[in-house]
């Protein structure tokens, strides 16, 4: 079902863990509750220099959050609020049509993050 990429980075996901003092968080969760990923940036001068995700989802949640988190690291908040899930499916070599929601669940995730920083630093 997974290819060798995902299920590497399933055994030993980047960045999976609750960040202390964020300059933003972001959640989504899919309809019912299912999945829930929350992304966690730390900010500095426009630029994302830490990421960090926590997830309640399955193995392409938890390797999805991953992989966006690296793919956020060094980006300005112009190039993360672009980053797409087919973005993150590519980066991961590819998930199941079955589980590409999981993907979907990080674009939205970062959207809210995004939103969140913008709220926060024009209040």
């Amino acid at each position: 079902m997974y290819n060798d990429k995902v299920l590497q980075i399933f055994k030993n996901p980047k960045n999976a863990y609750k960040m202390e003092n964020p300059s933003c968080v972001g959640r989504s969760a899919t309809c019912g509750g299912g999945d829930v990923l929350d992304i966690f940036l730390r900010i500095k001068d426009g630029v994302i220099i830490d990421a960090s995700f926590l997830t309640f989802g399955c193995a392409a949640a938890i390797v999805s959050g991953s992989v966006a988190t690296e793919l956020l690291k060094g980006r300005t908040l112009e190039q993360a609020a672009s980053l797409t899930n087919a973005q993150v499916v590519e980066a991961i070599g590819g998930l199941p049509a079955t589980k590409v929601h999981c993907s979907v669940l990080v674009e939205e995730a970062v959207k809210a993050a995004l939103e969140d920083y913008k709220n926060l630093t024009h209040n």
